[in-house]
């Protein structure tokens, strides 16, 4: 029978309200009445296993304890109930990039975190060259990472982090940086470690990710477990509690039609609660782009009543449904402020390495848990991408074929060919 790498068993954890009183007032309310208070649950009897070579995905709305549960499995604090054990090294993505110092160069802090996952000073010296390649990061390693953009710094955390022969991964929300490219290369290293017998737990609300990625799923609610089970299973369930929440929610409204002509419909392809409206998407170029050519949105917004910390979704999708990409602010490690009032957000992606073909893009701001969407348009705007014949398939990254070695016509020279593609 194989050993799980990961177990918890019964796990709870409680926390403390803090009081609201000040001075003697909060010392001597503290005194009398802590017996009488009562605590915050972050977890209830949790149970499950992750076996060599697993992933498990999480998921639930913010606040229901994904970040504790997977901040207990890192050893960062204890649960108040209940046991949880890990078996090998743990390779910790907890907030990716997060813990840089700002004024030390990328070199340095790959170091500093290697040392930390466990590594040498000298291991981690034998893998550097491998790090600085993989983060595609040549010729700004030696730059102070405080002038790093965010992509920039998650793409060197997440290279340090599949570098450190991680027996265990702990992964909060960032499995997709960078371009897809450099997605599917973090796929296909997630693929490698796994195939190496890696147990990972990823906390993610991207449920396409988790149902492509993982072998099984948890859902947390306040707390609680509501199900465990396949990736499938939970992601749909999942979703469909969200979706249903959010038709609840959606009012009769106007339809709207967008500037290329598509009608928003609700509880068609629009629903929410329209606490906060999308009033416009804009493609720049437009809508028609090169594969490999940079794309840029705005979203323009509506709040007319203050709204905390929204969270803004982008994904791309082809006309069968499948997702190309997935993204949102809070994935981006962007938390926006309250909004109100009339304002626009932009989300740029430096190249789209997507095959020639007709996709959506689908755009929505949801509520900061997570519960419901204020505003989403599903398949409303529509984005062609051109590119080579050649191609088939989602992704069009720049590639080249390298002809070995082969004899000459007539005689023994050999003689080698190279084309680009892309």
């Amino acid at each position: 029978m194989i050993k799980p790498r990961v177990r918890a068993e019964g796990v709870c954890k409680s926390f403390r309200r803090k009081s609201a009183k000040g001075g003697w007032r909060a010392l001597s309310a503290g005194v009398f009445s802590r017996s009488r208070e009562a605590p915050l649950w972050a977890l209830r009897e949790v149970s499950f296993e992750v076996a060599p070579g697993q992933m498990l995905g999480i998921v639930g709305a913010n606040g229901a304890g994904k970040s504790t549960l997977l901040r207990l499995l890192g050893g960062i604090g204890r649960p108040t109930t209940g046991t949880v054990r890990v078996e090998g090294r743990i390779g910790a993505l907890l907030e990716l990039g997060g813990s840089f110092q700002g004024d030390l160069s990328g070199r340095d802090n790959a170091m500093l975190a290697g040392v930390v996952a466990g590594l040498l000073r000298s291991e981690v010296r034998e893998r550097m060259a491998a790090i600085i390649e993989f983060a595609e990061l040549e010729d700004f390693i030696d730059a102070p990472v405080r002038t790093y953009s965010t992509g920039m710094a998650m793409r060197l955390a997440f290279a340090v982090a599949v570098h450190t022969d991680p027996e265990v991964m702990l992964v909060d929300e960032h499995l997709a940086v960078g371009d897809l490219a450099f997605q599917a290369k973090c796929a296909a290293r997630i693929a490698a470690l796994r195939a190496e017998g890696c147990a990972i737990v990823l906390v993610s609300h991207g449920m396409d990710q988790v149902k492509n990625l993982c072998d099984r799923a948890l859902w947390l609610r306040h707390g609680e477990m509501v199900l465990c089970d396949s990736a499938a299973v939970v992601a749909e369930a999942y979703q469909e509690e969200m979706r249903e929440e959010s038709l609840r929610r959606t009012p009769e409204a106007p339809m709207k039609t967008t500037p290329e002509g598509t009608v928003l419909r609700a509880r068609e392809n629009r629903i929410g609660s329209l606490e906060m409206e999308i009033t416009s998407v804009v493609l720049r170029p437009g809508p028609r782009i090169a594969s490999g050519a940079p794309l840029e949105l705005e979203i323009a917004y509506h709040a007319p009543v203050p709204i905390g910390a929204p969270v803004f979704v982008v994904s791309i999708s082809s006309k069968d449904g499948a997702v190309c990409m997935d993204t949102n602010t809070q994935a981006g490690n962007v938390t926006l402020p309250d909004l109100f009032g009339r304002g626009s957000i932009r989300l740029t992606l430096e190249r789209l390495d997507l095959g020639a073909g007709a996709y959506f893009v689908d755009v929505g701001v949801f509520a900061s848990t997570w519960s419901h969407a204020y505003d989403y348009h599903w398949h409303a705007y529509h984005l062609n991408v051109e590119g080579l014949a050649g191609h088939k398939g989602l992704l069009a990254p720049p590639c080249s074929w390298m002809l070995g070695d082969v004899p000459a016509p007539g005689g023994c020279e050999r003689v080698g060919a190279a084309v680009s593609m892309g």
